[in-house]
C-alpha cells in the first residue's frame, strides 16, 4: 500500500486530463525523487497560479499583468483581430508564429446542451473593442463543429447589427484546412497556417 500522502497526490493527479491511475502513481514517485528545492519551487508556482494569474483586461488572455504581453506589443498589427474560443487556441497560433495581429478570447462557444449562451462569452466585450479600436478585419476562428459554427454566425450577425453601417469591418472565417469536428488546440501550425491563408469572407 502507498503511504497516505502519496496516495492523496496520486488521487489528485488522476483528476488531471489524460492522467490514469498508473501514470498518476508514476508521477507521484517521480515527485518524491526530485530535489526538495525543486519541489518547493513547483509547489509555490502552483500556489501562485491562482493568486497571480488573471484575465487580460483587453483580450481576456491569461496574464500576470492587467494587460497581456501580446496586447502590450506595439509591433503587432492592431488592425486585425482573431476571435478564438480559449487560450489554448491562442497558444496554437503563437507557437507557429504564423500570425502577428491581436486576439480576443471568448472563453467558450455557444452550446445550448451545456447551458452556455452568448451572454456567458466575451462577445459584448468584442463588440465594444470593435467600436473603440481601429480594427479593419475580424477573423472568426472558432472550432469547425456545430457549436463553433453557431458561435461564428452569431458573432457575424452581431457585428453587422451593431457595427455596420457606422463602421465597415471585413469579417472572415478560417478556411477548412482544419478537419470538421476538430479542436484548434490539437492542430499543428502548418494546418493553422493554411487555414489562416485560405480564410474567406462571411
Amino acid at each position: 500500500m502507498f503511504p497516505p500522502i502519496l496516495r492523496k497526490i496520486s488521487l489528485f493527479l488522476q483528476r488531471l486530463p489524460g492522467i490514469g491511475e498508473k501514470t498518476a502513481n508514476r508521477l507521484s514517485f517521480f515527485l518524491l525523487k526530485i530535489p526538495e528545492e525543486d519541489l518547493k519551487t513547483f509547489g509555490q508556482n502552483i500556489i501562485d497560479l491562482k493568486q497571480k494569474i488573471k484575465l487580460c483586461q483587453k483580450c481576456f488572455n491569461l496574464s500576470e499583468e492587467n494587460i497581456c504581453s501580446i496586447c502590450a506589443d506595439k509591433n503587432r498589427n492592431q488592425k486585425i483581430i482573431i476571435v478564438i474560443e480559449n487560450v489554448l487556441d491562442l497558444l496554437a497560433f503563437e507557437q507557429g508564429r504564423i500570425y502577428q495581429g491581436i486576439y480576443h478570447v471568448l472563453h467558450g462557444k455557444i452550446d445550448p446542451l451545456n447551458r452556455v449562451t452568448a451572454d456567458d462569452l466575451k462577445i459584448k466585450e468584442l463588440i465594444d473593442r470593435l467600436k473603440n479600436e481601429k480594427i479593419e478585419e475580424v477573423i472568426i476562428a472558432t472550432s469547425p463543429d456545430m457549436e463553433g459554427e453557431a458561435t461564428a454566425v452569431y458573432i457575424k450577425e452581431k457585428i453587422e447589427k451593431e457595427i455596420f453601417p457606422q463602421k465597415k469591418i471585413k469579417i472572415s472565417r478560417l478556411a477548412y484546412g482544419l478537419p470538421i469536428g476538430a479542436n484548434l488546440e490539437y492542430a499543428d501550425y502548418i494546418t493553422l497556417k493554411k487555414a489562416l491563408e485560405g480564410r474567406k469572407l462571411l
